[in-house]
């Protein structure tokens, strides 16, 4: 071997060393003493601390799709004769692994102790009466494929819009945490609304209300708020926010309130990329809101909302400049 090149390797070579001595101990001393205070503060020393698994529900989302339209999302060729049985056997594994994330919620989001059975007894209730409203979900998110292959002239299939598209993506995930927000679970709703948001870039409460044959075009960037209500028909481009107007920062904000903050969006109303809708407005049926404008105030219905023209001049030999 080359001497030079020996040289080097000997250099480079990390000195043979004892490990090092972490001050481990100060650390997790200093890290106990901050949780007991957190928990102190919030009153959780004596409840559970576990919450429900963010890949638990993302896995149960996915296969409530699965039983929702199987043939579409499934990974492999099913029989006639074979899907009903394929879809109750998977609803059936499904259900009882939501159960046991409801009953997590239901003991961690209690004031007081809950007894194991009434917890239980409770958890199912909940996921029986949502189990069966799977099939009107799936009406819901039939109308909203339609809308959307209605709405985007690049759509050549239902199918492409229900695989691709990640509009349909976060309205499935929205339309199955809603059912399990009105139901009480707020946590297990916001985490799946949350999986979503984190791969589309869409961000829907599970608390709005969204009416038939929605349909959100591209997507990216859209924001729908806890109380806000979207009607049937309504077209949403990439970037639209539907919040609400900031709270005076040397006032409380008001927590779980029954009051709307967020806008109503009438029938068949298009708004366009961009666009900043804040606070309890109405934006009345059939208006059309053009992109990037801002507003706080109600729209009435068959309106067109657009930003101010820009102004053009052409210049010769300098002048104007």
């Amino acid at each position: 071997m080359d001497a030079a090149l020996t040289q080097t390797l000997h250099d480079n070579r990390q000195p043979l060393t004892s490990t090092p001595d972490w001050p481990i101990d100060e650390i997790v001393g200093h890290l106990s003493a901050l949780r007991r205070q957190s928990l102190e503060a919030r009153n959780r020393l004596q409840k559970p601390t576990i919450l429900p698994s963010r890949e638990a529900l993302a896995r149960i989302v996915e296969k409530l799709a699965l039983v929702l339209f199987p043939n579409r999302l499934g990974t492999r060729v099913l029989a006639p004769t074979s899907i009903d049985y394929f879809v109750g056997q998977l609803l059936d594994v499904t259900l009882n692994e939501l159960l046991h994330q409801v009953e997590i919620e239901i003991k961690f989001s209690s004031l007081e102790e809950v007894n194991d059975r009434i917890g239980r007894d409770r958890a199912i209730e909940i996921v029986r009466t949502f189990s069966q409203e799977l099939p009107q979900i799936r009406v819901l998110l039939d109308k909203d494929l339609q809308a959307a292959f209605e709405g985007d002239p690049a759509a050549r299939s239902l199918d492409e819009i229900l695989a691709c598209y990640p509009g349909t993506f976060s309205l499935i995930h929205y339309r199955i945490a809603h059912a399990l927000f009105v139901r009480g679970l707020t946590l297990n709703a916001r985490i799946m609304s949350e999986i979503a948001h984190s791969k589309t870039g869409i961000d829907i409460h599970p608390g709005a209300t969204i009416g038939e044959a929605c349909f959100i075009d591209h997507g990216t960037g859209v924001v729908i708020g806890e109380t806000a209500i979207i009607g049937n028909r309504v077209r949403l481009f990439h970037g639209v926010t539907l919040g609400a107007i900031g709270h005076d920062p040397t006032e409380p904000p008001e927590k779980h309130s029954d009051e709307r903050r967020h806008p109503l969006v009438e029938d068949d109303v298009i708004i366009y990329a961009n666009a900043t809708i804040l606070g309890n407005v109405t934006i009345g049926s059939q208006a059309i809101v053009g992109g990037n404008v801002w507003i706080t105030e109600n729209i009435p219905p068959r309106s067109r909302v657009s930003q101010a023209k820009a102004l053009m001049g052409t210049f010769a030999g300098g002048e104007g400049i």
